[in-house]
């Protein structure tokens, strides 16, 4: 068992230095853009399908409370899956769930941040395509070949791809990215004095 431990350890320090070689471009890109959007008194919706539900939450507490640093609060929320409880439409389109709460809280200017394991997840296209009907800039994080979400995504969209096809691997690149992103827009919009770092 413990060689499984270690080859589970192994596999997932090879994707990360894998994904540490492709994303760097990406993540400067999706700070840059997010806290232009924030400069800018715009907010961060964030989406994800099932077990990525959890580090769309996790992106939004950072950004209203902080990454490491103190600093003000930064307007996020993650968009909820419960909504699905509140209503017998919902039953009959599950994959909807994040696309009507686009439509019901994003104003223009505002951005989505989604996150998708293998980019053909219904719910996330069709929170991706509603946001691009509002003129939203979009960010995607995905793994594997990015679905059919690559496909969506124009110009001033912002693509992080996971280099692996493993799910477990994907969503741990994603928690990483996650936190770089924070502490990319904390640099960003909070720059602190390198000789107290």
């Amino acid at each position: 068992m413990q060689e499984i431990v270690k080859e589970i350890y192994t596999e997932s320090i090879q994707a990360h230095i894998a994904a540490g070689e492709v994303l760097p471009s990406a993540l400067e890109s999706a700070a840059f853009t997010i806290a232009q959007n924030l400069i800018n008194g715009n907010k961060l919706i964030c989406c994800g399908f099932q077990s990525c539900q959890m580090l769309a939450q996790h992106i939004a507490t950072l950004l209203v409370n902080c990454y490491e640093t103190e600093r003000p609060c930064l307007p996020a929320i993650a968009l909820n899956t419960e909504v699905t409880n509140l209503s017998t439409y919902a039953e009959q389109s599950e994959h909807d769930v994040f696309a009507r709460q686009v439509r019901a809280f994003a104003q223009q200017g505002d951005m989505l941040l989604a996150i998708a394991i293998n980019g053909n997840e219904k719910s996330i296209i069709s929170a991706v395509e509603s946001a691009l009907t509002k003129d939203m800039t979009v960010i995607v994080l995905v793994g594997n070949d990015g679905g059919e979400l690559a496909g969506l995504l124009g110009p001033n969209d912002v693509e992080i791809r996971v280099p692996s096809k493993r799910p477990s691997r994907i969503i741990e690149s994603h928690l990483l990215s996650l936190h770089c992103l924070s502490e990319l827009i904390d640099l960003t919009l909070f720059p602190q004095d390198e000789t107290h770092a």
